[in-house]
């Protein structure tokens, strides 16, 4: 499934399948003590430097958030990073446990490049994620936050703020940077999700 909030980056459904069985197989095997899969797709996309963000629900419950905001590594292999990180580091969270994998639902994130709002009029909800810097302060909401939630700019900005660990109006001051991005978002629940091999065969 993909999101209203999503826009299209250049990864085709056989390239998302491939994402998400990465992200299942990954989290598979440092459940059950295995080594992480490699992988070498020629898919140029995946060899592109990417920011992105894996998230894991439960029953529509979060249970796991982290990504890349800028593109530091290829996107296969932060994919690949971002799972175990947000199924196992998030440290909102406690370390997944195995009966608990078979409930996932997953979702993915691939991030455009940052662009600085030079006016709050620029930002668009359910098109834009936020990010907002201040200080040592940072705090990134993705684009279907908004969207879900059913907030108007305002809000966003407010809410960004305190992921930030700011006051809801700092992003009104001369030094708080604001900026935007958009993302291609897919999910689907882990059940749903073929096995590589089914994929690529």
């Amino acid at each position: 499934m993909t999101r209203k909030s999503s826009i299209d980056l250049g990864l085709n459904d056989k390239q998302k399948q491939i994402l998400l069985a990465v992200i299942k197989e990954s989290i598979q095997s440092q459940l059950s003590g295995r080594k992480l899969p490699k992988y070498d797709f020629e898919d140029e996309i995946f060899h592109e430097k990417r920011g992105a963000f894996v998230t894991l629900h439960i029953n529509n419950r979060l249970r796991g958030c982290i990504g890349y905001i800028v593109g530091i590594a290829p996107l296969l292999e932060t994919i690949q990073r971002m799972a175990i990180a947000s199924a196992f580091e998030d440290p909102r969270f406690p370390p997944l446990e195995k009966e608990e994998f078979k409930y996932l639902n997953i979702e993915v994130s691939v991030l455009t490049p940052l662009k600085k709002v030079k006016d709050i009029s620029e930002i668009e909800i359910g098109r834009d994620g936020l990010l907002i810097k201040k200080g040592f302060y940072q705090g990134l909401l993705l684009p279907q936050v908004a969207e879900e939630e059913g907030w108007d700019v305002e809000t966003f900005l407010k809410h960004t703020c305190l992921k930030a660990n700011l006051y809801p109006d700092a992003w009104k001051e001369k030094d708080a940077s604001i900026e935007k991005f958009s993302a291609q978002i897919f999910t689907r629940d882990i059940g749903e999700i073929l096995d590589i091999e089914s994929i690529t065969n």
